[in-house]
């Protein structure tokens, strides 16, 4: 189908020659917003990072297919420049170079072409303001001194700017407070409207949800998917936690 952007046929991923995911199948078309829960250590960060190709996350089986190209033998970087985005539970951080400077490299190489300053910089302001980030931030090392919430809402401010097919959130509400909870979630809300791109997102909490559109919601426990559902699954799991999806993979 051409709305098809993301398929993910039987994978298999280890780690360190054990196995993680066990025969994962997942199907993302362009515009949904998919949630991916279960408790912590199921392997729910694990999918995110094979998907992007991390070279610790071995594949052994299955195939990722993304806009219709297989991606099994890409490399992280290459993943990025088709439209893959992944963030990080715990960004990185980088001295020496500039949240802008690193977000206008990115936005460049993503675009395939230079991007004259001036309209970079009205651009990446308006996503600023919507994040509630003082300016400052933009000509600061990356994620240097930054606290936590900000570290997360520089994640979210490389979204917007970069607007990929598919954005991966891995635990993007983890160590926030409410009001950073709701801004971020305000920042993800502001990318689903542009209908281009595809959500996955990674969580075993549902605060960051709360104000999102969720079209399928699935529980992964020990590395397999073992129910789909739909936005209401999110309640499902606010009202009785996941104790009840552990005996399915008994």
């Amino acid at each position: 189908m051409l709305d098809r952007l993301l398929q993910i046929n039987d994978l298999v991923v280890n780690v360190e020659d054990k196995e993680i995911l066990h025969g994962i199948n997942l199907e993302i078309k362009k515009g949904e917003t998919h949630v991916l829960m279960g408790p912590n250590g199921a392997g729910k960060s694990t999918l995110g990072y094979a998907l992007m190709g991390n070279p610790k996350y071995e594949l052994k089986g299955g195939e990722i297919l993304f806009d219709g190209k297989n991606l099994n033998e890409e490399s992280a970087d290459k993943r990025a420049k088709e439209g893959m985005f992944l963030s990080f539970q715990n960004p990185l951080e980088v001295s020496g170079i500039s949240l802008s400077s690193f977000i206008k490299n990115a936005v460049e190489q993503s675009r395939g072409r230079r991007i004259r300053l001036w309209d970079f910089q009205k651009e990446m302001k308006k996503a600023m303001e919507l994040l509630q980030m003082d300016e400052s931030y933009a000509n600061r090392d990356l994620n240097i001194g930054f606290s936590g919430g900000e570290k997360k809402k520089a994640e979210i401010l490389q979204l917007l700017m970069l607007s990929p097919k598919l954005a991966i959130l891995d635990e993007t509400d983890s160590g926030l407070d409410v009001d950073a909870v709701r801004t971020v979630s305000s920042g993800i809300e502001e990318y689903q409207k542009s209908k281009k791109g595809a959500l996955l997102i990674i969580t075993h909490s549902t605060r960051i949800l709360e104000s999102l559109h969720v079209d399928y919601t699935h529980i992964m426990v020990d590395g397999k998917i073992v129910k789909t559902g739909d936005g209401s699954l999110v309640e499902e799991i606010n009202q009785h936690g996941f104790e009840s999806f552990l005996s399915h993979n008994a």
